[in-house]
């Protein structure tokens, strides 16, 4: 699957939050995703662009529609997937 920057009946939104927002080229994608996949699969396919987002390939918390979800949690189109880093406190 290809990006893109236009959003599409066949896509899922994909947010990108606190430092993954500043290391990754966009902040949010409309990523094309025509069946459903995992969220392993959809992360596999932005990564696979190149070195600007390798940061995906670290591991991040993800949500599905605002829940928090595991690498093998079912992405639809029209979905909203959101990647964060695990916080640590002090």
């Amino acid at each position: 699957m290809t990006s893109a920057a236009e959003p599409s009946t066949a896509a899922v939104t994909v947010l990108f939050f606190a430092r993954l927002r500043e290391e990754l080229p966009q902040p949010r994608l409309h990523w094309p995703w025509s069946e459903a996949g995992t969220v392993n699969e959809l992360r596999r396919d932005i990564a696979a662009q190149g070195n600007d987002w390798a940061a995906l390939t670290e591991d991040l918390l993800v949500a599905v529609n605002q829940e928090m979800a595991g690498p093998e949690q079912t992405v639809k189109p029209g979905d909203e997937v959101a990647f964060f880093p695990p916080v640590t406190g002090g």
